[in-house]
């Protein structure tokens, strides 16, 4: 199993890689408005900041931080933030976009599951994890016990993620019809996709196109965090998502949103989720 998931980590690294650099020049992250406004915060950050509450120095971690906006923003809103990525071409621009547009933040090259061993144990207060981060893990068991092990005593998880209701509804009927083709629960084989495109606006083309993913069901996700010693103190549902999450299907709504454009009550698309980790 060890070298099965070394691959596929491999293979997503692949395309993570070749990816970064037409994130970080795609209007979609608009990583010069982060340089040229020190006070600006990423959407998905701005999304939840009623929920976010006071965040000014408390020590955090951003897991699977990609390019780093969402970290750069945390650590704007006075939290001393760390970013850890397995995507090394990610973390050159993350690196980058800490340097020209502050504050200072530390970004970690490392897989998940590793992070205990890299950062430390105990050492945060703060766990944040963004949208589309817990699909490329084969395990939300191993992911919770993770998170637990990072956290000092009484710190605490945020979290929004996709809905895994939203990772199993076919993405590429042009009917609008909603149909459930991918497995909602966590499965030891992942899905394989082979995608030339990407989910930002770009002219790109890339060359590593394959990825291996994984859903996971709310209620594995949930019971993986209690089991693993966490409190569940929020769970809230959403109708929108930061992308075009169902091509053809969806109308941009504020914040950068797309929510269904018949009937959004629907389908959850998104979710908000905190847990403490119990003293």
């Amino acid at each position: 199993m060890f070298d099965r998931m070394e691959r596929y980590l491999g293979v997503n690294r692949a395309c993570w890689d070749d990816r970064a650099p037409a994130h970080a020049a795609s209007p979609d992250y608009d990583v010069s408005r982060f340089i040229e406004d020190p006070k600006l915060i990423s959407d998905v950050v701005r999304f939840d900041l009623p929920r976010l509450g006071d965040i000014r120095g408390v020590r955090g971690v951003h897991l699977q931080c990609h390019i780093g906006t969402d970290t750069l923003s945390l650590a704007r809103l006075g939290a001393q933030m760390t970013g850890l990525d397995l995507s090394t071409a990610s973390l050159q621009q993350a690196r980058r976009l800490s340097e020209r547009a502050g504050p200072h933040v530390e970004f970690v090259e490392a897989q998940v599951y590793d992070a205990p061993a890299v950062l430390g144990t105990g050492k945060f207060d703060f766990v944040f994890t963004g949208i589309g981060a817990l699909n490329w893990l084969p395990s939300v068991s191993r992911w919770a016990n993770t998170i637990a092990q990072l956290l000092a005593p009484g710190g605490r998880l945020f979290m929004r993620e996709g809905h895994p209701m939203m990772w199993a509804v076919d993405d590429e009927r042009g009917d609008g019809v909603l149909v459930v083709h991918y497995p909602y629960f966590e499965r030891e084989e992942p899905m394989v996709f082979d995608d030339p495109g990407t989910y930002v606006a770009t002219d790109a083309t890339f060359a590593h196109n394959l990825t291996h993913e994984w859903n996971h069901g709310l209620g594995e996700i949930v019971t993986a965090l209690l089991q693993a010693g966490m409190e569940l103190t929020m769970l809230v549902e959403h109708d929108s998502v930061p992308w075009e999450a169902l091509p053809g299907q969806m109308t941009q709504v504020e914040l950068g949103e797309w929510r269904l454009t018949d009937r959004p009550w629907r389908l959850p698309l998104t979710y908000t989720l905190q847990a403490a980790k119990r003293d």
